[in-house]
């Protein structure tokens, strides 16, 4: 008795653990069951513990409810050139109604699978390789919208669509790496050439750049140097008329210039030229006081010329003075005015010349002029003044030669006219005057016979230029002194 109610109270835990283990389900995090009642949908359960009604209820396979990832095997496809290209797929998805794809489809991975290659086909099979190998964004947003407007009723939301790889036959392959190769080929030539043309547009700015830089520099220096070389001469030019060498400085300055001539390396042998001799002597004249020079001239010939070198410098010197004046804006008619008085005073006889009393004249239109002011600031007045004191230069400037002048007739002839003394004046000499036909050249005063100055030839102009007004040079404002 004791036995068999052992064995009927063992039966009754058994049969109570066995219920409770049927009736008790525990559902896992990001997990979803199905309850079927008697095999008809009773509800869906989500994570947690759930209660069975034992032998009543039935719990169906958990389903994830996490965004899942399926690759799918290559995929033959036929573009629009007919050309077959192999695809790889891989699909995103999430199962968003655990009902629907229990119910609404038998295997939701199988179903999208099949669905995602024939979407591909359709996608694909309107392009050409060359576009679907360069438009993989625009195929993924069709397959994915396409995916997603079926998959909705399973309950299923497809994220989006990749494609792996799309891989074309062996011989298209090698065909588009030859095009690809060609293409890199270009595009490298295009941006080497490109470099080299800026380059060479940069080194040809730079040289052009450095070219007038340069240019700029030797005319800034040749410029310089011209000016340098200009003032150089000038002052040396200066210097040399204002001291009036004289033949020793010649001379000696010619003794120190012959041993550059020996000076170069080709150079083996020099010849000393004959005017060596005539230099020596007259350098070795003035240091030992010689009374001859070495042209054969006298010590009064020679203070003669020195003299005169002594006026010509003086006269240089008022005409620089003068030009200086008249380049900073001093009046210079009145200056004229008293340089042509000056010069009929001194060529005019005081107490016998019939023009004396214009030349007083002269000079008193001369202090009129002269304290009128500046030539820039004077008055028509004063220009009249200066214009009728010429004029009166030119009517009582005396006559040219004239037969009758001479003749005999005195102060009382019947002309009226004042006549010159009968002795003949010397005709003043000219060192220019070309002689006439069959005429011997006249000699210059203070010069020996052959050894005249040079005459310049036609067309030179004479240096120093004979001033105007100056006695014995032919000018039309001088006359030679009266005899006796």
């Amino acid at each position: 008795m004791d036995v068999a109610l052992l064995f009927v109270l063992l039966a009754l835990m058994a049969l109570v653990v066995i219920i409770l283990v049927r009736s008790v389900r525990i559902i896992p995090q990001a997990r979803a069951g199905i309850v079927e009642r008697l095999g008809k949908y009773q509800r869906t359960q989500g994570p947690g513990l759930t209660l069975l009604v034992p032998f009543i209820d039935r719990l169906v396979p958990l389903l994830d409810m996490r965004e899942q990832v399926v690759s799918f095997p290559p995929q033959p496809v036929i573009t629009e050139d007919n050309l077959v290209v192999s695809i790889d797929t891989v699909v995103y998805f999430q199962i968003t109604d655990p009902k629907a794809a229990t119910y609404e489809i038998q295997n939701y991975i199988h179903a999208v699978q099949e669905l995602t290659t024939t979407t591909l086909r359709n996608v694909v099979g309107g392009m050409h390789l060359e576009a679907a190998l360069t438009s993989r964004d625009t195929i993924n947003g069709q397959l994915r919208g396409e995916l997603d407007k079926v998959t909705g009723r399973w309950g299923i939301r497809v994220a989006r669509v990749e494609l792996k790889a799309i891989e074309p036959p062996l011989s298209i392959q090698d065909s588009m790496e030859k095009q690809m190769r060609a293409e890199r080929d270009r595009r490298a030539a295009i941006l080497t050439a490109e470099g080299t043309k800026q380059s060479a547009v940069l080194t040809a700015e730079g040289e052009r750049q450095a070219a007038i830089l340069q240019a700029e520099g030797e005319a800034q220096a040749r410029i310089l140097a011209a000016n340098a070389e200009a003032q150089a001469i000038e002052t040396v030019f200066n210097a040399v008329h204002d001291s009036e060498p004289g033949p020793e400085l010649l001379s000696y300055q010619y003794l120190q210039t012959l041993p550059e001539l020996a000076k170069g390396d080709s150079n083996t042998m020099w010849v000393i030229p004959g005017e060596f001799g005539d230099a020596l002597k007259a350098f070795s004249g003035t240091f030992s006081g010689q009374a001859q020079s070495s042209d054969g001239r006298s010590p009064e010939e020679r203070e003669a010329e020195r003299a005169a070198r002594e006026e010509r410098l003086r006269e240089r010197r008022e005409r620089r003075e003068r030009e200086a004046r008249e380049r900073k804006g001093k009046p210079a008619i009145s200056d004229a005015i008293a340089d042509m008085a000056s010069s009929a005073r001194s060529t005019s006889v005081t107490d016998e010349h019939p023009h004396y009393e214009g030349t007083q004249e002269i000079e008193e239109e001369a202090r009129k002029a002269q304290s009128a002011g500046s030539g820039r600031r004077a008055s028509s007045a004063t220009e009249e003044s200066s214009a009728d004191a010429l004029k009166r230069v030119a009517e009582t400037a005396p006559p040219e030669a004239d037969p009758s002048i001479g003749s005999g007739r005195g102060i009382g002839d019947d002309s009226g006219q004042r006549s010159l003394p009968q002795n003949p004046e010397p005709p003043a000499y000219d060192p220019y005057q070309q002689p006439q036909p069959g005429q011997q050249p006249q000699p210059e005063p203070g010069h020996p016979q052959g050894q005249q100055p040079p005459r310049p030839q036609q067309g030179q102009q004479q240096w120093p230029p004979q001033q105007p007004g100056q006695p014995g040079q032919g000018q039309p404002g001088g006359r030679p002194p009266r005899q006796g």
